[in-house]
Order: structure tokens, then sequence, then C-alpha cells
């Protein structure tokens, strides 16, 4: 049987002027750290071409989160125990209503413990949430999560525990010293509780993510607030002045929020705009920004303590559409197979930089 020949592709076998070529591209990127010429694509080679139009074969370059619903959930619930926390710090040392500070500590306790068990039911086995404290990272907005909840959670169930013996024993003064400790305490892991998460998902390559890492912590503390003000007037607490005024201007800061990502009209934001994401961000952000705000100014108003409620389950409803639509938004932009591959202005420049970072020799 005779050979059937193959066909001759350029550069397939090394020759003298494709040596000369290879060594005069290492002196340059040795002299500058800029390798200016063009690759060599054989005719016929199976090299991948990527471009926006076709993406690479057909597949998202990204992997989608795979969250399980535990995790939006988490966010919401930890959002709002740790606003409880700061809450009833405030209400403990402003006020005098002792029922709002035993509420707010107990909701915030009740929220640190759930938001650990619905973090360990995502991951599978306490272990894995157990080996995420074995290392502390300043530099990793995970690792400092799990010791935020867990510092949050120690300290806020300390402060519902002291709250409790005062209401029993009397407040006497070790008492509470103990109550004020444990309650600042909680206050201050409570607020990065609040607004961490954003910055957890803001941290990573999902573009829509980290296209608006510099507001999604100080939404998702917002949110948090509005939520746990909510939560606590659904238990009863109807007649404070100063949850309505936490309420308006959480809700005051969602609708401006609502308004700056309405504005953000780059591709990047699409699964904000559009789509099943998109139409939970927008019914999250009108239920707890523009709804309850009116509901609130008109309570207010005549003192409908009916509108006020309505305020609260509606800041509740949109607190938990806007977590999940968030998380939804992540799963459409990561499956957009355009964005990573399109050249933002200036690539020629981060080009040139990265590769030389890349071709620098080691000192």
């Amino acid at each position: 049987m005779s050979r059937v020949p193959l066909p001759e592709l350029p550069g397939r076998v090394p020759d003298s002027q494709s040596e000369r070529r290879l060594n005069a591209i290492r002196r340059e990127a040795a002299q500058s750290g800029v390798v200016s010429e063009k690759g060599i694509v054989p005719a016929g080679a199976p090299f991948p071409q990527a471009s926006p139009q076709t993406g690479y074969y057909g597949v998202p370059l990204l992997k989608e989160p795979q969250w399980k619903p535990e995790v939006p959930l988490y966010f919401f619930v930890g959002g709002a125990a740790g606003a409880s926390a700061v809450i009833a710090n405030m209400a403990n040392w402003l006020g005098d209503d002792r029922e709002l500070v035993r509420s707010a500590r107990w909701m915030a306790a009740g929220g640190g413990a759930l938001s650990s068990a619905l973090l360990i039911k995502d991951l599978g086995m306490p272990s894995r949430f157990l080996n995420m404290l074995r290392v502390f990272k300043p530099q990793s907005p995970m690792s400092m999560g799990a010791w935020t909840l867990s510092a949050f959670s120690t300290f806020s169930a300390a402060a519902a525990f002291a709250s409790l013996v005062r209401d029993k024993l009397g407040p006497s003064i070790a008492i509470r010293v103990a109550e004020n400790a444990a309650g600042a305490l909680a206050a201050a892991t409570g607020l990065v509780m609040s607004s961490y998460t954003g910055v957890l998902i803001g941290a990573t390559v999902i573009p829509v993510w980290n296209e608006n890492v510099g507001t999604l912590p100080q939404h998702f503390a917002a949110s948090g607030l509005n939520s746990a003000a909510s939560l606590l007037e659904v238990f009863g607490h109807v007649n404070s002045r100063a949850l309505n005024l936490l309420g308006i201007s959480a809700s005051c800061y969602e609708v401006a929020e609502g308004v700056l990502l309405e504005s953000k009209r780059h591709r990047i934001n699409e699964p904000l705009h559009k789509g099943w994401s998109g139409a939970m961000v927008r019914a999250g952000g009108v239920l707890s920004g523009p709804v309850p705000l009116a509901l609130r100014l008109a309570y207010a108003a005549n003192g409908n303590k009916k509108l006020r409620r309505l305020a609260a389950w509606s800041s509740i409803a949109g607190s938990l559409l806007t977590r999940f639509g968030w998380v939804q938004a992540g799963r459409a932009s990561a499956r957009d197979h355009r964005i990573p591959l399109e050249l933002p202005e200036g690539t020629a420049e981060v080009r040139k930089t990265s590769h030389q970072i890349a071709l620098k020799k080691p000192a």
C-alpha cells in the first residue's frame, strides 16, 4: 500500500529562517520585555480563534456560580442579623426602649445561628466550615467572611444571653458591663456581616459582579438595614419612630441605587436589566425602595399602622429578591461568552504592561 504524502504546512519543519526569527524574538523579549511579533498559525491547524462573536468553540470562558439557594438566603439572613446587632446597640445607648433592645439582640443571635447553619448546609458538612477557620487571610473575602460569621455569632449570642440575665436578675454593674461589651463587639462585627457579602461576590471574575464592586457592599448593607428594621416592626415594634426613620433612610438609598443601576447601560450590566435575573433585581429594587418609602411617608403623615406593616413586608420581600436576583445575574453574566473576549478601551497598553510583567527575568 502506497503512502499518501502529508501536505506541507508552513513552519512544520524548522529551517534556518524560522530559527533566526525565533532567536530575534528571544533577544527582543530579553532586552525590552515585549514581544511585538505575531505568532504563526499554520494553515489547517486546529488552533482556536476566539472572538466576541464566536466565543471559544461556543463554550463560555467562565464557570457559573454553583451556589445552591442556601447562599442567597444566607446573604439575606446574615445582612439582617448584622444590622439588627447595630440597631440593638444604638437603642441600648441612645434610647430607653428595653423591649426593642431585647428583640434586636435575639434577632441578631438567631440570625447568626441560622447563617451558620445555611452556610454549613451549602458546604455539605460542618468540617468544611471548620477548615475555613484554619487560615486567617485578610486579603481573602471568603476567609474574612468565615471569621466574621464566627465572631459575630459568638458576640451576638453573648449579648442576647446577658440581656436575658439582666432582665431576670436585674441590672447589676457586672451584667451591664458584660452586655454592653458583647453588644458593642456584636455591632462592630455586624457592620461587616451586613456588607461583606457584597465584597465577596464583587471580588470575583464574574463581570457583572466585578463591574459593581464599588457599590455592592453599601447596597447590601442598606438592604440589610431595611430588612432588619422591617422584621422588628413585623415582630411588634410598630410604634418605634426610630425604626421608621431607619426604614425611610434605607429606602432612600435603595431608590438612589436603583437609579444608578438603571443608568449603567454597558452590556456588562445586561443581566441587571434583561431576562429573569433583570426582572428579579428590578422587582427587588422596587419593593425595597420606592414602595416602602411611599408607604412610610404616608404613615408619618396620617399614622395608619397598616401602611407601615405593608412597608415592612415590602422591604423584606425586596431585600430577599435582591439577593437572589444578584446571584442569578452572576450566572447569566458567566454564560455570556462575549464579555471576557471584548477588548476594553486602552487594551493595547494593558496588554503591553502584562507582557512586560510576564517576560521580565526573575531577580
